[in-house]
């Protein structure tokens, strides 16, 4: 079965003052990918008189290039899409012990392996925290199998860290979330990539869209998971904020190595004063197809 989204992702800037110009750089165009089809997207922006250039960063994703040259008050980027996404293959995982696998990605053998290596290490918003290493190693001991380790530890930071909307921003530090224990979906999303990177594993950042429900956190904005990459079953999602391995019901947009890679919409601009930022999210089933 394959599910058919449309995702509308709305940002309203509103300043005190006049802009005189400003330069921004979306990340809002879901990717394709192997079990996931873009079948429509597109970006609009206001004032009408903005222009747009497109282009692919290096870890693949679709990056509009927004720039107003002109006086304005208000700045709108709508982001419309409508997705298929398909179910995760069912199954059997590998059975290899985390460790493996650390020795793999210490010195790869292959081109998978090789690029997966890139994604061991700290990045900006993930460094290494000695109380990240340590939560770590509570789940992963020796000779573990791997998607079973990385699964607890999802489930841990699900039950350990406290979900509280707007408690936090991107700017506070992963050490900080660490002495806190909540946050939001981006703060459990930097945990778990501190946690696998710091036993030697490979973790990427994955931005995207939730479908709304009852039972669901971070439905309704920007959502943010974990993707580990596990030989023989490629790149593994896990959503340490709903305790779920992503299926149907998650809208990938893009991945890198943390929140500063895919920035939903990030820029600057000349004048205005201060400044108000609404966002809206939606994501409505269309079909379901066979």
């Amino acid at each position: 079965m394959a599910t058919t989204y449309r995702t509308i992702h709305t940002t309203t800037y509103r300043y005190e003052g006049q802009v005189s110009q400003s330069i921004s750089e979306a990340r809002l165009k879901p990717r394709n990918f192997a079990r996931q089809r873009v079948l429509e997207t597109s970006v609009t922006v206001q004032p009408g008189f903005a222009t747009q250039e497109s282009r692919t960063d290096y870890f693949g994703n679709h990056v509009t290039t927004i720039a107003v040259f002109g006086t304005h008050e208000r700045f709108v980027v709508t982001s419309s899409s409508v997705v298929e996404v398909g179910l995760v293959p069912t199954g059997e995982f590998p059975l290899i012990p985390w460790d493996a696998v650390r020795e793999q990605l210490a010195v790869p053998v292959d081109e998978e392996s090789l690029a997966a290596s890139e994604f061991v290490f700290d990045s900006p918003y993930v460094p290494s925290i000695k109380a990240v290493e340590d939560y770590a190693r509570q789940t992963f001991r020796p000779g573990r199998p791997i998607v079973e380790s990385m699964r607890e530890l999802k489930h841990r930071v699900h039950d350990e860290f406290v979900y509280k909307p707007e408690s936090t921003s991107i700017e506070i530090p992963l050490q900080e979330v660490m002495d806190k224990r909540h946050g939001v979906c981006q703060d459990f999303a930097h945990v778990m990539i501190g946690a696998l990177r710091s036993v030697g594993l490979a973790a990427r950042y994955v931005s995207g869209y939730l479908r709304s429900g009852v039972d669901v956190q971070g439905a309704e904005a920007s959502h943010a998971w974990v993707s580990a990459w596990v030989p023989g079953a490629g790149w593994l999602d896990f959503d340490p904020t709903n305790d779920v391995m992503p299926a149907e019901g998650h809208v990938t947009v893009g991945w890198g190595r943390d929140f500063g890679d895919v920035t939903p919409l990030k820029g600057v601009a000349l004048g205005g004063g201060g400044q108000k930022v609404d966002v809206e999210v939606r994501v409505t089933p269309i079909s379901a197809a066979a």
